[in-house]
């Protein structure tokens, strides 16, 4: 009976010794092209005892689900820089970051004070910078060699030849090249009420310049290509690609200030894989991968010389576009308190029901 025992307990000890530890999973709550699949099966090779499940997602869908389960589901997100203060102080979704365990070191000064000035409550640091971009124009440079500036999309020498999106970009394009500082007057509402109120006025004259609204990427290139349209509002991605493609179509940093956003880490407050986020984190900032993530967002990376890591054909058309002046005159999205978005959803709507648009 002993000698029985004796060897059931050495089988299962043996058993045990053989049987492979559980695979962590790192669940990545990102954006559509942040986790390209090379780069995912690289990090899985590297690190075997983990296992990346990747949910795509924008802002407001990040912030909704992360809301409903009080920060639990997900081990690391990507918000952008602007809508993590406010939404952390209302609904506390984040966990602080623990910045011993992230190289920023390799990451640009500029960019990781700036992601740590507007996400760092009560001393705690909430996010660090991945990749940015900006918002601005695009233009033929044959057809409309004097796009320089929100408000030419509306005007009459280019009428019927013209897009936008109707979405908070524009109405804080505008708003610059009206005179105003909309991110001046988060602090005062009823200001940026009457700063909504004109630039939806502007908005609504400016509908017969318009060929079409764009609501994504491939209609406006599409528009674009075709002739169609002369000079658009865009994001600067969109429009490196079609530089790649027709060098006569070109980013133009509007002369108040290209739109700039910064996508980012944060940790969710119920995640689950906290190491498994700093190790993904890290990957991804070394070279070779922002090589390959770079080339995936049409992104710059928030490393230093990002943007010499970019594509051949992607880096020529950021330097056809930006110049030093340009980029010191980036106008950052600012934290987004509570009540504005709602005011800038009830402008929209104000906007496409004058319009007609959908």
């Amino acid at each position: 009976m002993i000698m029985k025992l004796a060897m059931a307990g050495l089988l299962a000890t043996t058993v045990m010794a053989v049987v492979p530890a559980q695979a962590e999973t790192l669940r990545l709550l990102t954006w559509g092209s942040y986790a390209p699949d090379e780069l995912v099966k690289k990090f899985e090779e590297k690190y075997p005892d983990i296992t990346v499940e990747v949910t795509f997602s924008n802002n407001e869908e990040m912030i909704a689900k992360l809301r409903a389960t009080g920060g639990a589901g997900f081990d690391l997100a990507q918000p952008s820089h602007d809508r993590i203060y406010a939404v952390q102080q209302e609904y506390n979704i984040y966990k602080p970051l623990d910045l011993s365990k992230i190289n920023t070191d390799v990451m640009q000064d500029k960019l990781l004070e700036g992601v740590k000035a507007n996400t760092t409550i009560d001393g705690e640091v909430y996010a660090v910078p991945h990749q940015w971009g900006t918002s601005g124009l695009m233009a033929n440079k044959t057809m409309a060699p004097d796009v320089k500036a929100w408000g030419d999309l509306c005007d009459p020498q280019y009428k019927g030849k013209t897009s936008m999106r109707l979405k908070r970009t524009i109405l804080l394009g505008m708003a610059f090249d009206m005179g105003e500082d909309p991110f001046a007057a988060y602090a005062d509402l009823d200001k940026y009420q009457s700063i909504l109120d004109k630039v939806a006025d502007k908005l609504i004259a400016c509908k017969d310049n318009l060929k079409a609204y764009w609501k994504g990427g491939d209609d406006l290139s599409a528009m674009m290509m075709s002739g169609e349209i002369v000079a658009s509002e865009t994001w600067d991605s969109t429009a490196y690609k079609l530089y790649g493609e027709n060098k006569d179509i070109v980013f133009v940093p509007p002369k108040t200030g290209a739109l700039a956003w910064i996508d980012t880490f944060a940790i969710p407050r119920k995640g689950e894989a906290d190491d498994a986020a700093y190790k993904w984190i890290n990957f991804v900032l070394e070279p070779e991968n922002v090589k390959i993530m770079s080339a995936s967002t049409g992104a710059i990376a928030a490393v230093e010389g990002g943007k010499d890591l970019l594509p051949d054909d992607k880096k020529a058309a950021v330097n056809a576009a930006f110049t030093d002046a340009d980029i010191d005159n980036l106008k950052f999205f600012a934290n987004i308190p509570a009540g504005v978005e709602d005011m800038e959803g009830k402008t929209l709507e104000k906007i496409k029901a004058a319009t007609g648009s959908e």
